[in-house]
């Protein structure tokens, strides 16, 4: 199989000598070159643990505490040291939210008032009046209040009008 290497090999060698560019060749009755190392055999012995009972360390259980006491405490340390920035963070959104609502509460109160004036608008009152019918009184019906509480209050027909109502209902 040819290799590009070889090839330009050939194209540029044309006046060379070939022979300093041989590599030896190998015999056919030569063997296979041996391995490092391979005259040494290791044997592998199945281990069986299941017979061995673990010392016991008196020293361990104390030590296991202590290492779970003191990861507890840092992390409570930590966490107490990071809640108050979280804290304000978290009321930091808030304020912004609450800010937020109270621009688009204005917004809504501002509309709300311009649609209130429209239709309170004396022009379109009288535009309902007159879908509606509505007809002024004539002027000999309207009743002035000049300061007189008497006709304001209307005490006699309003005591006759309950005493009406009540006969009703004992009927």
């Amino acid at each position: 199989m040819a290799t590009l290497a070889t090839a330009l090999d050939k194209l540029f060698e044309n006046g060379m000598n070939r022979t300093v560019r041989a590599a030896p060749i190998r015999e056919a009755s030569a063997p296979v070159r041996p391995f490092a190392n391979e005259d040494i055999f290791f044997y592998v012995k199945r281990i069986d643990n299941s017979r061995v009972v673990r010392a016991a360390d008196p020293q361990a259980r104390q030590v296991c505490w202590k290492l779970i006491g003191s990861v507890v405490a840092a992390a409570v340390l930590l966490i107490a040291v990071l809640l108050p920035g979280a804290y304000g963070l978290l009321a930091g959104y808030q304020i912004q939210t609450l800010r937020q609502d109270a621009r688009r509460l204005a917004n809504e109160r501002a509309s709300l008032e311009l649609q209130e004036a429209q239709l309170l608008s004396p022009a379109r009152m009288e535009e309902l009046a007159r879908m509606q019918q509505f007809v002024d009184p004539a002027p000999q019906k309207v009743v002035y209040l000049d300061g007189q509480p008497q006709v304001a209050q209307n005490t006699g027909l309003r005591e006759a009008s309950l005493n009406t109502a009540a006969e009703g209902n004992r009927k």
